[in-house]
């Protein structure tokens, strides 16, 4: 049978719902049947054309969820473990990692290697089903694939979804600790993922910073103890609240998960003389800004961190801190609505026009 996927065609869509042969596995490869998929602001980029490295016509969705639905031969997890069909997995979206380059050997910087290839996002639908808006998705060989820990449903791992890991890496490059203050710019998914790991990471108190309300208040219940909106407001007014909330000390850690080029002097502002400024959010070219490297920068003595991409140890680590803190943290609140594939155009619009805080896809609902 056919297989269906959402296919963004060339930058500026529109979105397209096309069919493909049911794929042949070459071995060492495996079939999975997608139960969800997630539409993030990745995906909102790649509609226009802001990732230099996306091919078109491209299936989206770089983290999904299913069962196994076929093998060719004997497929093993990332970590050796046999796999059978109708097993309930998940994989990490990086692949083709080359792990033989300066990068890769020297440098220990895997997500800057140039043979990295991402599904739904630097894989074109012209190669495959290598995107999670699709009823089935074809697992390459060597793909690092991942079970679900016991106990962890697929509804609580896609509210994680790429976020997750994201917002793991990046309060892994701030060295969160006990006792520390900690802002997160940015109320998106990954900046809500970021507040609800800081918090776990043993911050004593975890400020969030963006809009619109509604993921303020999501925000709070995983773990923020205050929140200072954006709307209205100039960052002279919001560093004054922040200040208020903390008797006049910057944050020991800051996290800008915004994407907005403006956030990041803000963020050096808010962060206390020799703090650590991560940046995260700067995922595509959005532009410049000014700072002053005397009064920023040298100074203030910042310790300024950018953060790009993850590796397998945070997916896999931040799989094992979802699944412990099920019954801590609400995670499956960052889920607004589920989505069929014929709605993908809708989810992704509903994305960008922030009317949702996650938007998750079910292709074979």
């Amino acid at each position: 049978m056919p297989v269906r996927a959402a296919v963004i065609p060339r930058p500026g869509g529109p979105v397209e719902i096309r069919e493909y042969p049911d794929p042949q596995l070459e071995p060492g490869a495996a079939l999975l049947r997608t139960l969800y998929t997630e539409v993030c602001g990745t995906d909102v980029h790649l509609l226009h054309g802001q990732l230099d490295a996306a091919p078109y016509p491209l299936i989206p969705g770089h983290i999904n969820v299913g069962t196994i639905d076929a093998m060719a031969g004997e497929v093993t997890d990332a970590l050796g473990e046999p796999l059978t069909e109708g097993d309930l997995v998940t994989f990490l979206d990086v692949h083709e990692t080359c792990n033989a380059c300066w990068q890769c050997l020297v440098a220990k910087t895997t997500t800057r290697c140039p043979s990295r290839r991402v599904y739904g996002i630097t894989y074109g639908a012209d190669e495959g089903l290598l995107g999670g808006w699709a009823e089935k998705i074809y697992l390459k060989p060597g793909v690092k694939i991942a079970r679900l820990p016991e106990g962890l449903t697929p509804e609580a791992f896609i509210a994680g979804g790429c976020a997750l890991p994201t917002a793991f890496h990046a309060i892994e490059r701030g060295e969160v600790g006990l006792g520390d203050t900690v802002v997160v710019q940015g109320s998106g998914p990954v900046g809500l993922m970021a507040t609800a790991l800081a918090r776990l990471a043993g911050a004593n108190r975890v400020i969030l910073v963006g809009a619109p309300e509604l993921r303020l208040e999501v925000g709070e219940r995983l773990g923020a103890d205050a929140t200072i909106s954006i709307e209205g407001t100039t960052a002279a007014e919001r560093r004054e609240q922040f200040l208020a909330l903390t008797g006049g000390h910057g944050a020991d850690v800051t996290i800008e998960a915004t994407g907005a080029p403006a956030a990041v002097p803000e963020g050096m502002h808010l962060t206390r003389d020799a703090g650590v400024y991560v940046v995260v959010g700067q995922y595509t070219d959005a532009g410049e800004v000014a700072i002053n490297p005397h009064h920023d920068l040298n100074r203030k003595h910042l310790d300024v961190r950018g953060c790009w991409g993850i590796d397998f140890s945070h997916f896999y680590r931040s799989l094992q801190v979802l699944a412990r803190n099920l019954e801590r943290v609400p995670w499956e609140a960052v889920i607004s609505r589920y989505y069929t594939l014929d709605e993908a155009a809708q989810a992704l619009d509903d994305v960008e026009q922030l009317r949702v805080v996650k938007a998750v896809l079910q292709p074979n609902g």
